[in-house]
């Protein structure tokens, strides 16, 4: 005999459902309990939260906002069918994200939802292409996006398993997917010094000059910022490009890092560039909800075009603008995993845009300065050069995104001076996630030091020193440390900024032991 208990709905619990809808990215390892950046989807209060520009783990208040939206969909379940509630909650949350980034008065701004910023790429390389001859897409520093980003402009699988579950071919062609021919430009020379903004930018003329003549229209990317805090190409050389062939280029702004102002996101969509956003860098979401924002100008002539019947390996038909063609490819089905995620990033959003600006750049600037001044003072560190944050004349005023907030550096071998190598270097990352204070290598002064757990940026590979292959380390600032620092329930500017050097001394510690 059935019961009214047994007849109730079910959804999986709160963290299953924060690690689901995405690819094997967000799987955690059964042993760790972290996810591929090494963030647990659950809240972990103690560890020092540097490693934005990666990935973060939820904090409390997040994962209370994930789960009272879990509630909600429970009580929905009783009374209407999952697509219905999860198109009305991706409304909700596409109201939201434009309002707490000031896009109200942006009429036709439309939003798509991706699990990730590689399927944001590859929404926007499959839309923008015109289906004849291939779409050119030219990427500026392939390293410092995703690792899946080129396969993903392509037009091909980026990973064993799927956005929605399914098991795919990696690096096979997605099922009629357009054909897409990518062009890279680099943005550092082989030693990791960037290479001159003129040289890249010559670079990329020539290819879409290339791409003109043969009639070939072109997706040309923007990446501000990248994993380790470049600007490239320059913004003025982009929209010099684009005027100067309005109707051959596209421009993709890849701002999935989300270290803009309300100001500059506006200025790139008045400029009709396509951005691509998380909410899981340096908003602090859990890893994989992404947002492709489409100007108005731009959704007018992409919404009647059509799309792989293999994106909806990727998307559902909530996740795209009502009315648009691609929706007719989709199925209709709910990601809760991807709603739930968002809802957590919001709860970030919130917080921090409730700070005056002006604040916010102060304190940029008082970290950004203490910061900087350690890294090159202290001889087991090696600042990796990055590109200024100027962005005339897409936007004038200078907002406090134009202050880094990803500081990349190299590590150094205490006694020799020569740089750790990529191995050395994970090392060290890995020790630096880990309570060494019992380690017999430890000195006992050194111990609480030590005992301190750190997340900071996964080392990114930044080419060789010599004929050594290294990486850099990213100790990052995020929204949620910027409202820790300056909100009145937060700790205080001091102690963000002490915590931070506590992370660069068990490093400088790691470099004279490695262990």
């Amino acid at each position: 005999m059935t019961t009214a208990l047994q007849l109730q709905p079910k959804l999986p619990s709160t963290v299953q459902l924060l690690t689901s809808g995405g690819d094997m990215r967000i799987v955690c390892d059964p042993k760790r309990g972290t996810n591929k950046y090494g963030a647990t989807p659950s809240p972990d209060p103690e560890i020092l939260a540097y490693g934005s520009s990666t990935a973060s783990t939820i904090s409390s208040a997040s994962f209370a906002g994930a789960r009272a939206l879990r509630s909600r969909l429970l009580k929905a379940a009783c009374i209407e069918d999952s697509p219905i509630t999860y198109a009305y909650e991706m409304d909700r949350i596409r109201g939201e994200l434009i309002e707490l980034c000031e896009l109200e008065g942006l009429s036709g701004l439309k939003i798509i939802f991706g699990a990730s910023g590689t399927d944001l790429h590859l929404f926007a390389s499959q839309l923008t292409s015109p289906g004849n001859l291939p779409l050119m897409v030219i990427l500026v520093e392939a390293s410092e996006t995703g690792t899946g980003v080129p396969a993903a402009l392509e037009g091909k699988h980026f990973s064993e398993c799927s956005t929605l579950g399914g098991s795919v071919p990696s690096q096979a062609r997605i099922q009629g997917s357009f054909p897409v021919e990518i062009v890279t430009v680099q943005s550092r020379y082989a030693d990791g010094n960037c290479r001159k903004a003129e040289m890249i930018e010559a670079e990329m003329e020539a290819h879409v000059l290339r791409a003109v003549n043969a009639g070939q229209r072109v997706l040309l990317t923007l990446t501000d910022v990248s994993k380790t805090g470049l600007l490239a190409p320059r913004p003025a050389s982009v929209l010099a490009l684009r005027n100067r062939f309005p109707k051959m280029i596209d421009v993709l702004v890849d701002a999935c890092q989300f270290r803009l102002s309300p100001s500059t996101l506006r200025s790139y969509l008045e400029q009709d560039f396509l951005v691509a956003i998380t909410g899981s860098k340096f908003v602090t979401g859990p890893a994989f909800c992404g947002a492709l924002l489409v100007p108005p100008d731009a959704s007018t002539r992409l919404r009647r075009r059509h799309v792989s019947p293999g994106l909806k390996d990727y998307s559902t038909r909530a996740d795209w603008p009502e009315g648009w063609a691609a929706q007719s490819f989709l199925d209709e089905r709910a990601n809760y995993g991807l709603l739930l995620r968002w809802e957590a990033a919001l709860v970030e959003l919130r917080a921090f845009r409730a700070l005056p600006e002006s604040d916010i750049a102060a304190f940029l600037k008082r970290f950004s300065t203490a910061v900087t001044q350690r890294l090159s003072d202290d001889p087991a560190f090696e600042p990796l050069p990055t590109s200024s944050l100027e962005r005339n004349p897409i936007e004038m005023s200078r907002n406090w995104d134009h202050i880094p907030t990803i500081f990349p550096f190299l590590l150094r071998h205490s006694e020799s001076g020569v740089f750790f190598n990529q191995k050395e270097t994970s090392r060290v990352y890995e020790l630096l996630g880990q309570d060494l204070h019992h380690h017999p290598d430890i000195p006992f002064r050194s111990a609480n030091v030590a005992e301190k757990r750190c997340r900071i940026g996964q080392p990114t590979a930044c080419g060789l020193r010599g004929k050594t292959p290294v990486s850099a380390l990213r100790l990052c600032l995020s929204s949620r440390l910027i409202v820790d620092a300056l909100s009145p329930q937060g700790r205080g500017a001091d102690i963000v900024i002490s915590e931070a050097f506590s992370i660069l001394d068990k490093a400088a510690l790691l470099t004279s032991l490695l262990i």
